[in-house]
């Protein structure tokens, strides 16, 4: 762990595709590996501008991350990319096309792309993503791209690991309220509404005015200078808006790390994951514990059958995880 960490540091990229393939793992000896690998890195203390990007299916999030990420490495900036993928329900598998979509960038040698599954994990996100791109932080990236999955009241998760969340949308898309929906809304730092060119840039600059009309109808965030969020139109296929809209990414980061937010923020979200890894070990136990494994079994027929009460069988369960049960 010591040669492949000190390799990482030294932003060796096959290093960091095999420390990411290690903390996706699901395997007990390579968890192990890789909570000292992450410990080890822990020290180092680099920083990234963690942005993450959500959006309908066909909105074009790949075709925009590419030309976003082609302008960023233009200006001498190290981008990764961390690509979500719908998993298979049936069989876990991924087609993670990421990589082809975005055959420029890949090619980039100041860019790194990878893609995971999603592994059916709410929010689209996979359940190591965070310690992903602790490992690209580690491996000195200046920005860390998060491409989730979809849009819906779950994928607000992304926001739980990310220092800004785009939300990229498509004009014409119909009802226009669609995009007022509040878990989404409430969460975005910046609206992007991409494919304003053609014969679609007028239909893009109306559903600009309609969002930020909206933005301004929301309560107003301790974190957001005045006139954030924001809704831009921009034009991935075109590469126009993409500079402006990167020059107001910043200027929100840096106008919330001299007011405080962004390091309050940061400790809030470790807190969450923290958080999080305790209720999916608890979870993992009652999956890997043969004897816990059992008895969850009789409870659930038990239940089934109407010999118990379901609140009383969790209490039950509750009981011999070793953890309190409800009063």
């Amino acid at each position: 762990m010591t040669d492949l960490a000190d390799k990482i540091l030294a932003g060796d990229r096959r290093s960091l595709a095999r420390g990411i393939t290690m903390v996706e793992s699901a395997r007990a000896d390579h968890r192990a590996q890789a909570t000292a690998l992450l410990d080890r890195l822990a020290g180092a203390g680099r920083q990234a501008l963690r942005i993450g990007l959500s959006g309908t299916p066909g909105v074009g999030k790949s075709t925009f991350i590419e030309s976003f990420g082609m302008m960023l490495t233009a200006q001498g900036l190290r981008v990764a990319v961390l690509a979500v993928d719908p998993s298979s329900a049936r069989s876990g598998g991924s087609i993670l096309g990421d990589k082809t979509r975005m055959e420029r960038l890949s090619r980039d040698p100041n860019a790194f792309i990878r893609p995971s599954p999603s592994q059916a994990h709410l929010g689209g996100v996979a359940r190591r993503t965070r310690e992903a791109v602790a490992l690209c932080e580690a491996a000195s990236f200046d920005v860390v791209l998060i491409e989730t999955v979809g849009v819906g009241q779950s994928e607000t998760l992304v926001a739980e690991m990310t220092d800004l969340f785009i939300l990229l949308m498509a004009p014409a898309g119909g009802d226009e309220l669609q995009g007022v929906k509040r878990g989404i809304m409430e969460m975005a730092d910046m609206i992007l509404v991409n494919k304003a060119d053609g014969d679609l840039k007028p239909a893009a600059m109306r559903t600009v005015a309609d969002y930020a009309g909206a933005l301004r109808l929301l309560r107003k965030r301790a974190q957001d200078p005045e006139g954030f969020p924001k809704a831009l139109p921009v034009s991935a296929l075109e590469e126009q808006g993409l500079i402006k809209a990167w020059d107001e990414m910043k200027m929100l980061a840096d106008w919330r790390r001299e007011h405080g937010h962004f390091t309050s923020r940061r400790a809030a979200q470790a807190r969450h994951w923290f958080e999080t890894e305790v209720r999916e070990g608890l979870l993992a136990r009652l999956h890997n514990d043969p004897a816990i494994r059992g008895r969850m079994g009789d409870l659930g027929a038990a239940v089934a059958a109407g010999e118990v009460a379901p609140a009383a069988a969790a209490t039950e369960m509750l009981r011999l995880l070793g953890a309190a049960g409800p009063e």
